[in-house]
Formats: C-alpha cells, structure tokens, sequence
C-alpha cells in the first residue's frame, strides 16, 4: 500500500507537490504555535534571564500576573509567521531534499526512504528553511523579552512592542543585515537538529504503523511527532540558549559571536545556565510537534486526494 502511494506520488507534477508540501507544511507549523506558544515563552525568558525566576512554574507565574494570558503569547503573530513560513519551506525542501538523496544514493524510487536517509534529507532541508525562520524568530524572542529588557533599563522605555516596531526598529539602527542576527546559530542548531527530528519521527512511525497500513491513526502521529520534537530539543538545546541570548541581547548594543557567546555563558553562570528552560521546552515538544506533524500528515493527504481526484476527472 504504501509503495503503491508512493507511485501515485511519484506520477503527479512536481510542482503540484511542492505546492501540497508547502501548504501542509504551513498549517502544520500554525498548529504548532498555537499549541505551544506560553511554554515557548517562558523557555525564552529563562534562557535569557535566568537569574531573574526561581524555575518554569515562578517564571510563568509571575508573567500570568504581570501580563496575562497575552504575556503567554507574546509575540504570537511573529511566531505564527516564522513557523509557518519555516514550515511550509522546510518541508517543501525535505520532500525535494528525498529525491536529492534518493538519486545521491542510488536508492529505489519506489521504495521509502529509511529514518537515517529522511534524516539527512531533513538536515539539508534546514539550510534554506534556516533563512526564512531566522528574521521572524529575532523579532519573535525580542517581544518575548521585552518586558524584562525594558525593566533592566536595556532598550528604551518607548520601544514598540509590536511585531511592526520591532522590523522598523532593527533596520534603522543595524540595517536589513540586522533581521540575520543569530543566523549562523541557527544553522548550527537546525541543521544537526532537523537531522534528529525527521529521524526520531520516523524512526517511531516505523514501529507504530501497522503491519500492511498505509496511514498512523491520529494518536500514533501524535506521539512520532512528540518524539521527533523531544530528539530536536535534547541534541540542540544548548545551541539554541545562545542563538536567544545573542538576538535579545543585541537590543542594547552589538553582541559577541557565537563561540564568544558560548564561553561568556559557561565561564559567568556555569554550564547548567545553557539549559535554563528546557523542562518547559520537552514538555512542550510533544503536544506542538505533535499538532504539527498530525495537522501536517493529514492536509497532505487531503490534498493529494483532492489531486488526484482531479486529474482523473480531466482524464
């Protein structure tokens, strides 16, 4: 069954592929926002500024009396278009990146690729879709932040707090080259990382499909994408505590590199400080990247039914 949707794909136009990807890939990171946003938030605060909360539950508490539900989901239109967007290209690019290594390979067209193959395809997937995440994640992890910044008297008191104020803010004082701050952290995290998430997803979705099926139930893309996030999460996280720090902290003024980042982190606050907040970020990772890949699955495969519905009837 499988090998036989993988033909069917195979025979459709490839634009018309990409298209499917790039749509589900989009709805996909839209549900994972809205799953996950306040634990996102409160992974961000704790990795920037860990020495003002006690842990996840003070960090968040204090941010519901500070600010509200909408403290929770702080820079929530930033998120959905850095996720969507991502999404949409990274899986657009894996898809194509499949074929890539297929053909590399010299692999079975016909057949599917094994969790350590989709794995490389998901990291070279993560080189493009890296340009598109990194200028809406800034603007994402500086709204996050900027309550504590303004309340540390390290941006201005009447800087913006909208999405909008924030671009307009970081091209008059560093220019468009300013939206790419933390760009070479975010390789460093994505690349690595998309290679343990495609790969723990598939690698769970190949025990939990049953034997001769063709789809997961929901429950069973519930869980592969809970853990492909979780594998995410756990390889990088360090990398990802300094990509925060660089692009919040460049609000007061330029910032060192990565690896002087690094350094500055390990020798002031000790090795434990890259990892401030990933409780909330693992626990996270399993509803999110849950929705993601179950909202993902199935519009690519409404859409392909709907494809190829179409083609027939114009046969």
């Amino acid at each position: 069954m499988e090998g036989e949707n993988l033909a069917k794909e195979r025979t459709r136009h490839p634009v018309i592929d990409g298209i499917i990807d790039l749509t589900a890939g989009a709805v996909g990171g839209a549900a994972c926002v809205i799953i996950g946003q306040p634990c996102d938030t409160v992974k961000v605060k704790l990795q920037t500024f860990p020495a003002l909360y006690r842990g996840v539950a003070d960090c968040f508490c204090r941010t519901w009396k500070q600010t509200g539900v909408r403290g929770l989901y702080q820079g929530t239109g930033a998120a959905l278009l850095a996720n969507a967007g991502e999404n949409a290209i990274l899986f657009a690019c894996y898809g194509t990146c499949q074929k890539i290594v297929s053909h590399t390979l010299g692999l079975d067209s016909q057949q599917p690729l094994s969790p350590l193959h989709s794995a490389l395809a998901g990291s070279l997937a993560a080189v493009v879709s890296s340009v598109v995440l990194c200028p809406t994640e800034l603007v994402k992890c500086r709204l996050q932040a900027h309550t504590e910044m303004r309340t540390l008297g390290r941006t201005p008191l009447n800087a913006g707090s909208s999405s909008w104020s924030v671009v307009r803010s970081v091209l008059q004082s560093e220019g468009p080259l300013g939206l790419l701050q933390g760009l070479t952290s975010t390789w460093l995290r994505e690349v690595p990382g998309y290679f343990f998430f495609f790969g723990g997803y598939e690698v769970c979705r190949l025990f939990l499909m049953p034997p001769g099926g063709d789809h997961l139930d929901a429950m069973s893309l519930l869980v592969s994408g809970g853990v492909g996030g979780a594998a995410f999460w756990l390889a990088v996280y360090p990398i990802d505590s300094v990509k925060t720090r660089i692009q919040v902290q460049t609000m007061s003024g330029p910032q060192p590199g990565f690896t002087a980042m690094f350094l500055q982190i390990v020798r002031s606050e000790g090795v434990g400080a890259l990892y401030r907040g990933l409780t909330p970020t693992v626990f996270r990772a399993f509803p999110a990247n849950g929705a993601l890949f179950l909202a993902y699955e199935w519009t690519k495969r409404a859409l392909g039914e709907a494809a190829s519905t179409t083609r027939n009837s114009t046969e």
